[in-house]
């Protein structure tokens, strides 16, 4: 982990202990280091120090930043203006961003310093981080490993110790189950809590947020309330509650499997067991109960979502030349060129049916604990594990836990749960209902204190 945690940093900058400048080169100095990594795949050490100075030169002219001099991973998919920001992919390797994204623009007011960009699979569509034009990101425990995906890259810089704070995106999953992999903090707020682009077109059709990666839920919670609150920039941006409840008599429930017939391994399922138990013990009131899903409600049946979004964007330069997409891109592609607009339609619908089945869940309960993922971190090469649960695993049977929640809208945060013998790590999915963030954020963060014990 970095020296400092993003709120120790601000103290230290704001308060003259050390500078922006300091801090950056320190940050620089690190990702350099860690080049093996392969976590951050841009560096602009100029843009990046100017950028730190001019913090320094604020906080002289007397401007109180949240952030100071805090630096920062952003993921290869998110508009930093005049930055190389390319989504992995060789359609956009020459890309220099315009301007800032609101959540960008909204972190450097705060005084953050972005000092690299980050590793994504391409265009954010793979669970695992590797693309075309970069290769592969590495776990910081065990190279031969993944971190997962797709924000790979910001979670492995966190947990490397290279930045305490990382932004990525999450349509699915992204930027919680490559935290849970690698042992740090990762938060998928409200659909719409923090405004989406301006930026790349995405093909999620309406479930991707920007989602903040960091140690712990108190960072998370800073850097979440610099870039929250509705924009007239993005018409699907929002406002959430502004009050947050403690824990104390909320009504928590646990779910050992979200209610999925899916396998999990045993150390995730026993680990997550003796979290609830010392949850319990320390006077939270939680019950056993899973959310009830529509009939058919799998990730098979809202994937073509993805492929079709994936086609309607990038079919016509596949036509022309597949070869240049990463190879498991081009096959989401092909096969959202032969969906029938009523298959994607039936996807849209279940979709729906989804995010009607969590709403009634969350009208008796309010908060869900569930595993982030049902395995560890397996190896590089591979797009999931070969086995979890002692049964034969398709691709994406390492992601089950999460999608869902991006169809029904709400946050949901990963805290590190615990480890298996080799010491890789494993999450604890917290998830609220819509709007909910600062509750869910103030619970993790409870939750945390809890678990460190």
């Amino acid at each position: 982990m970095p020296a400092h945690s993003a709120h120790e940093i601000a103290a230290d900058v704001a308060a003259g202990r050390t500078s922006a400048i300091e801090t950056a080169k320190a940050a620089l100095a690190r990702i350099e280091a860690a080049k093996a990594l392969n976590a951050v795949v841009t560096i602009d050490p100029a843009r990046t120090l100017a950028d730190a100075a001019a913090v320094d030169d604020r906080l002289r002219a007397g401007e109180a930043m949240p952030l100071a001099g805090v630096p920062v991973i952003v993921k290869d998919n998110i508009w930093v203006g005049g930055w190389r920001v390319t989504q992995g992919s060789r359609l956009f390797c020459d890309f220099i961003v315009p301007h800032d994204a609101i959540a960008i623009e909204r972190l450097r007011r705060a005084g953050a310093v972005v000092v690299g960009i980050g590793a994504t699979s391409e265009f954010a569509c793979k669970g695992v981080t590797t693309s075309p034009l970069y290769g592969p990101t590495r776990h910081p425990l065990d190279p031969a490993l993944t971190p997962g995906g797709s924000s790979g890259g910001p979670a492995a810089a966190v947990a490397a110790g290279l930045v305490p704070l990382a932004i990525g995106t999450d349509a699915g999953g992204s930027s919680r189950r490559p935290p849970a992999h690698v042992g740090v903090a990762g938060f998928k707020p409200s659909y719409g809590a923090i405004p989406y682009g301006p930026g790349f077109a995405e093909p999620f059709f309406g479930l991707s947020v920007i989602a903040p990666i960091a140690a712990d839920a108190a960072d998370i919670a800073l850097a979440f309330e610099a870039m929250v609150g509705a924009d007239p920039r993005d018409p699907d941006s929002s406002v959430v509650a502004l009050q947050a409840e403690d824990i104390g008599g909320r009504r928590i429930a646990f779910s050992p499997r979200l209610g999925l017939d899916v396998a999990i391994d045993d150390v995730v399922a026993n680990g997550l067991a003796s979290a609830i138990d010392r949850l319990s013990a320390a006077g939270l009131c939680i019950t056993q109960r899973d959310p009830v899903w529509p009939a058919g409600a799998t990730e098979d049946a809202i994937m073509p979502l993805q492929h079709a979004g994936l086609a309607a964007l990038y079919g016509d330069s596949f036509r022309k030349d597949p070869t240049i997409f990463d190879p498991d891109i081009a096959r989401q592609i092909e096969r959202g060129l032969s969906w029938s607009g009523a298959e994607v339609a039936g996807a849209l619908l279940a979709s729906a049916a989804i995010a009607n089945a969590f709403a009634a869940f969350f009208t008796e309960v309010d908060l869900l604990l569930t595993p982030t993922v049902p395995c560890v971190a397996w190896p590089l090469t591979q797009l999931g594990p070969d086995m979890i649960g002692g049964k034969a695993a398709s691709p994406r049977a390492h992601a089950v836990f999460t999608p869902f929640v991006n169809h029904a809208h709400l946050p949901a945060i990963s805290i590190p749960c615990g480890t298996d013998r080799c010491g890789l790590p494993f999450g604890l999915q917290v998830i609220s209902a819509r709007g909910q963030d600062r509750s869910l954020l103030r619970a993790a963060q409870e939750i945390e204190a809890i678990l460190r014990v």
